[in-house]
């Protein structure tokens, strides 16, 4: 007998307004999720669904697990499957779509926040393609652990409500144990979502979804004197805002395709990311990613490519003459390297406790990089051990043993002392400043490996459940927190776990 989600009403309540699934036929198709066998509850987001202005006892309850799982429809939901297209690798697809998620709807949180609520590993849809919808534990719960840890450090991201497993199995290289991911966003719409409508011609649906973005996302730019640059403008500054959070804490996205850069500027899709060990800039951890072109230190670039798509995509908008449009995209996409360079070149002063911006303050930084490249310095470490060197220099030591050579950081620590002595200030607050933005603990790659080994091989959620409780305190020291991994026998690799 074939599974069907049921429609009835029940005592969760989900204060939902669909404004997405409001929007003409063409931008989603309408399903109900594919129920599953055996649903259980892994992980709640209690704090979340508090936010959400949701009741996390009724999410646990039996009812509130089936709605969880796809197995019940909540009052109030349209699920719809989203169409979108990207460039993937640097090819373009001009129908890509939510081959295995699900928009359960919009809620509305109590302070008015409008978030989206989805679940990722449903069921298949019109846009599924050749898979088969679903997800596996291992991938839901890195995509949990990261994603809120990723939340923790400051950075914009989507969210993780839920994790529930569904008592079937996926088949991959072999049968995994299934599971649904309740992923909460302000919006899902991506690059890729208006490179759908620009491949079709379709400036009518281009100027309905620019209009829905820029209510959602940026409704100031609905006064400007034309909305769709201001738009673009907009996405512009987050996105180079963004790659230089993700370039301050040594994260790598591991699959920047335009269908995963999200409109909000939030950090979306967490298949093979992970958080570099010792410093490279040629870090490279996808198994896809067989060129590098998703690499650590290629990421602001790809990301400047990835909005030339969008402003591509919205050209029609931007001008009626086609040259006119050019040129306004040009000069809007001219803000994004000096908005990056802000940024990043900001974070690092701040990472190395230099007030102001001073000649020589860049060269100071990347000089460090250079070093730590040169001689295998933990990232995380170097510049968390740094905290306690700016207050006093007996905290050298600590930092030394992370180099190789470390004279190569004697060098360097002589001029950045000289530079903190003409800057001046009280060393204690410079090392309190310096501990708010250099995380203590970030996901390392053997210990998420560890937890979803756990998981996925014995049922034990233990070690998932004590690393979530670690990340979750990036900027607190936490015993062994303070130890950098060993080199992995071979190079660590990570999937799409689709």
């Amino acid at each position: 007998m074939t599974l069907e989600a049921t429609r009835e009403g029940g005592t969760v309540r989900f204060p939902f307004d669909n404004s997405y699934a409001r929007l003409p036929d063409r931008f989603r198709a309408r399903l109900d999720p594919t129920p599953v066998a055996a649903p259980r509850l892994l992980r709640l987001n209690t704090a979340l669904a508090e936010r959400l202005g949701l009741d996390p006892a009724a999410l646990a309850s039996p009812e509130g697990v089936a709605i969880l799982a796809g197995n019940r429809v909540p009052e109030g939901a349209e699920p719809i499957a989203a169409a979108y297209a990207g460039h993937q690798f640097g090819g373009f697809s001009p129908q890509l779509g939510d081959g295995r998620a699900i928009l359960l709807g919009e809620v509305v949180a109590p302070d008015g926040a409008r978030f989206d609520i989805q679940l990722k590993g449903s069921g298949r849809t019109p846009f599924s393609r050749s898979g088969d919808g679903r997800a596996a534990v291992g991938p839901v719960l890195r995509e949990y652990l990261v994603s809120e840890a990723m939340a923790a450090l400051g950075v914009p991201t989507t969210r993780a409500l839920a994790a529930v497993s569904t008592g079937q199995a996926v088949m991959r290289e072999t049968p995994l144990p299934g599971a649904v991911l309740t992923r909460v966003a302000s919006s899902h719409i991506r690059v890729g979502t208006f490179q759908f409508f620009a491949a079709r011609r379709d400036v009518e649906a281009l100027r309905v979804l620019a209009d829905h973005a820029i209510a959602r996302h940026y409704p100031e730019a609905a006064e400007a004197p034309s909305p769709a640059r201001a738009l673009l403008e907009g996405v512009v500054a987050r996105q180079a805002a963004l790659v230089g959070q993700w370039m301050l804490i040594g994260f790598i996205h591991g699959v920047m395709n335009t269908d995963n850069t999200s409109v909000s500027g939030e950090t979306i899709d967490y298949g093979p990311c992970a958080f570099m060990d010792a410093y490279d800039a040629s870090t490279v951890f996808s198994s896809i990613d067989h060129g590098g072109r998703y690499a650590y230190g290629s990421q602001p670039g790809i990301m400047q490519w990835n909005l030339a798509r969008l402003a591509e995509a919205l050209l029609p908008l931007l001008a009626e003459d086609e040259d006119a449009a050019v040129a306004v995209a040009q000069e809007v996409l001219a803000g994004y390297a000096p908005a990056f360079e802000a940024a990043y070149l900001g974070g690092l002063r701040a990472k190395i406790g230099l007030p102001g911006d001073r000649a020589g303050d860049h060269a100071l930084a990347g000089d460090l990089l250079k070093a730590m490249a040169e001689n295998g310095a933990d990232f995380t470490l170097t510049f968390r051990r740094l905290c306690r060197a700016a207050e006093d220099e007996a905290g050298d030591a600590a930092v030394r043993a992370l180099f190789t050579d470390p004279a190569a950081y004697d060098a360097w620590a002589l001029r950045w002392r000289e530079r903190l002595a003409e800057a001046g200030g009280d060393p204690t607050a410079r090392a309190a400043a310096m501990h708010a933005v250099n995380p203590a603990v970030i996901p390392r790659n053997h210990l998420v490996e560890a937890a979803l080994e756990s998981a996925v091989q014995r049922d034990d959620l233990a070690p998932f459940e004590a690393l979530l409780a670690s990340v979750t305190r990036p900027f607190e020291d936490q015993p062994g927190a303070d130890v950098a991994p060993g080199a992995p026998e071979q190079p660590y690799m990570t999937f799409c776990g689709t």
